[in-house]
């Protein structure tokens, strides 16, 4: 018996088989969970619906979190089939390819800032809001996935750092606000990892070989690593845990300094 059995499970953010969403999918497959998922435009779903298969899931949903129209679709549509659910995983991000390259002042416009704070942070506000109801009377869990730019200026991250600060604190008042309703808000910051969504920061391979000489456990961090701490934060293993951002990087965030390529101490 895993940790999520007789749990149910939305996964949000699903791309590819190289999505930290499917690794999480995954490993909560493993432990038990029922799945249901979404997909962003008629292309991912010919992706989606295959893996959605594969872990036993027939609930496949089209949803684009722009629009609170398509939210209260899902909804109403997993209240038909569910009547409850016990997880949220949010794996949402975006912002416009062109403010992902050179000088964060010169690449970010207004309408940069507004793409990727919208569909990166309040479509998180947007998702629990409309889950809470679903939720009602369980020990709900919510998920989302932010990154180290929150924190630290990372090279060509520019726009997106800032819509993930905004997540971060989103994760913070969202589990004050759902706390008394036993709905914990959970954040996990990942090291990068080779996704169809990271491809489209300049630079990523050589963050991943920075990540992998400095880090304490010397390695990039896998999907499969990120999933299972997912798993936790969502299991009753976790009840204890709400409002945080829980590094899932091989120790990097917590190195102030590296030489690579000398022998560790001691």
């Amino acid at each position: 018996m895993g940790i999520l059995t007789g749990k149910r499970a939305l996964i949000v953010g699903v791309a590819t088989d190289r999505s930290i969403a499917w690794g999480i999918a995954q490993a909560m497959h493993a432990q038990g969970a029922e799945l249901a998922f979404t997909y962003g435009n008629e292309r991912l779903k010919d992706r989606v619906e295959p893996l959605a298969a594969s872990v036993g899931s027939s609930i496949v949903l089209p949803l684009d979190v722009s629009f609170d129209e398509q939210i209260d679709a899902v909804f109403a549509q997993l209240t038909a089939v569910w009547g409850h659910f016990d997880i949220l995983v949010h794996a949402v991000a975006y912002a416009p390819r062109e403010a992902l390259a050179g000088d964060f002042i010169d690449a970010t416009s207004r309408e940069a800032f507004r793409q990727a704070h919208d569909v990166s942070s309040y479509s998180l506000t947007a998702l629990t809001r409309a889950a809470a109801p679903l939720m009602a009377g369980r020990a709900g869990a919510v998920l989302t996935l932010s990154y180290l730019g929150a924190v630290r200026s990372i090279p060509s991250y520019n726009v997106m750092g800032l819509a993930k600060a905004s997540l971060e604190a989103n994760v913070r008042f969202l589990a004050a606000d759902l706390g008394p309703r036993g709905i914990r808000v959970n954040a996990i910051s990942a090291g990068p990892i080779k996704t169809l969504a990271a491809a489209g920061i300049p630079g990523l391979r050589k963050m991943m070989s920075q990540v992998a000489q400095v880090a304490p456990l010397r390695r990039n961090v896998t999907l499969e690593d990120v999933g299972n701490s997912a798993a936790f934060l969502c299991s009753d293993m976790a009840s204890g845990v709400t409002g945080e951002i829980l590094y899932v990087d091989g120790g990097f965030s917590h190195v102030g300094m590296s030489f690579p390529g000398e022998p560790a101490a001691g």
